[in-house]
């Protein structure tokens, strides 16, 4: 299904002109520290909403199980009820496509596969993979990234001189705001302000190393679309125990097994059988 280009090309270039307007410095809430930014948390929300509805219409729609998306949006608010930014109002949901992948859209608005879902055991692992995500919200790594993309001159795909003759799927869409462009700085970042989260909510760390266990064991046979826009986790299982050692982090949180076999992979397995 093709996307409204034009309808895009005029949403962002109105949102990017009018942020020009509200240019100036801004306290990050994960880091305390000042930055500048070219768009305001609110203009960032009005982003992820008309986003969000391409993307769902792309990829077919949310998956329509109102069992398996509400169980995915619970796991996900109780890592929203601690982040840094709760107010931004988060909302988490499955979607129907084999790709191995989770992104998170300007304004909170955070999507997983059904393939990721099929590839994890436990609710700690989608609570990692949520975390990794909200992490990149609160951290406002999409605005710093559409912020330096403006500034040099190249601003968002979308709104480039072939955004009104061309057809762009929402994958590219996805690459350019969410994390093709994000720095290793910011992913590592979202990692262990993700693991912080997990902690907080009640989860155990192990679940994000071995989430990161769990996709680079995949990637050995087959290209893993998470690896495209977030760094291999070759390297990041190391810092993340690191991180866990430091931070007294305990590995007794919950787990979750019998909860996510009985709400996503039963689920899933009734979802295939229907179609």
């Amino acid at each position: 299904m093709k996307i409204d280009n034009k309808k895009l090309f005029v949403t962002v270039f109105s949102v990017m002109f009018l942020s020009l307007f509200c240019v100036g410095c801004s306290v990050n809430p994960v880091t305390g520290e000042e930055q500048f930014l070219i768009i305001s948390p609110e203009t960032e929300k009005e982003m992820g909403k008309e986003y969000s509805k391409e993307v769902e219409k792309e990829l077919g729609e949310s998956l329509q199980d109102v069992q398996l998306q509400n169980y995915v949006d619970s796991v996900g608010q109780k890592i929203a009820r601690v982040c840094h930014s709760p107010e931004i109002g988060f909302s988490y949901k499955a979607i129907d496509h084999n790709s191995v992948n989770a992104f998170a859209l300007p304004g909170g608005y955070i999507y997983v596969t059904t393939g990721m879902l099929k590839a994890l055991n436990n609710e700690s692992q989608l609570a990692a993979i949520l975390g990794h995500e909200t992490a990149h919200v609160t951290a406002r790594h999409i605005a710093q990234q559409i912020t330096m993309d403006f500034l040099i001159g190249i601003g968002i795909s979308v709104a480039s001189s072939h955004a009104s003759s061309s057809t762009m799927r929402v994958a590219d869409i996805v690459r350019q705001l969410e994390g093709m462009s994000f720095s290793r700085k910011h992913e590592r970042q979202a990692d262990t302000v993700g693991l912080d989260y997990l902690v907080k909510a009640g989860y155990s760390a192990n679940g994000m190393v071995e989430t990161m266990e769990i996709l680079q064991k995949q990637s050995t046979y087959r290209p893993i679309e998470f690896f495209s826009t977030h760094p291999s986790p070759e390297n990041r299982i190391g810092y993340i125990r690191e991180s866990i050692y430091n931070n007294g982090y305990g590995t007794s949180g919950k787990v979750g097994s019998s909860e996510y076999a009985a709400n996503i992979t039963e689920r899933l397995k009734i979802i295939k059988s229907r179609q």
